[in-house]
């Protein structure tokens, strides 16, 4: 496992954003290759798949689908 920091731009903000995200290069080689990302990365977070394939963060969502609160 090597750590790596990766940056995507955000579709949602044009935002470029950087995620520090430890795996195998292999793993993520698979699935450049065509392999789903949950078979080839399972051991990163939803979020951090997320990033890889998107460069949507977590804050994009909560910005995207706000938790609503009860009055």
């Amino acid at each position: 496992m090597q750590q790596y920091e990766l940056e995507r731009k955000s579709p949602l903000t044009g935002k470029v954003n950087s995620m520090e995200i430890k795996m195998d290069p292999a793993d993520y080689l698979a699935w450049k290759q065509g392999e789903l990302i949950q078979n080839a990365l399972p051991y990163l977070s939803a979020d951090e798949r997320e990033f890889i394939k998107t460069g949507i963060t977590p804050s994009d969502w909560e910005t995207m689908f706000p938790e609503k609160t009860e009055a």
